[in-house]
């Protein structure tokens, strides 16, 4: 399941067209291939399928990642695990 956590980018590879991005403190790299003119350090993306798809303001980011939070705090912890690190549908095929 690939739930579109937002994501800030830590770190931008043009040569290899990827990045790195934080994802609730879990860093993954991903595809940027789709915004790969626009996205730059400090961005905060949707990742879908492994791929960084859009950025989206802070604020937006910011005010989804503290609802996710909230939902998270009502999950216990293997549940909570499996949502933000082991989104599988959700890491780069590169």
């Amino acid at each position: 399941m690939c739930l579109s956590i937002p994501s800030k980018v830590v770190e931008v590879n043009r040569d290899e067209v990827t990045a790195i991005v934080d994802t609730m403190g879990v860093k993954r790299r991903v595809g940027i291939d789709f915004i790969a003119d626009e996205v730059k350090e400090g961005d905060y993306v949707l990742i879908h399928i492994g791929y960084a798809m859009n950025i989206i303001s802070e604020e937006e980011a910011l005010a989804s990642i503290e609802t996710y939070r909230e939902i998270l705090e009502i999950m216990d912890e293997e549940q909570r695990r499996r949502i933000v690190e082991e989104d599988d549908n959700c890491s780069a095929v590169r």
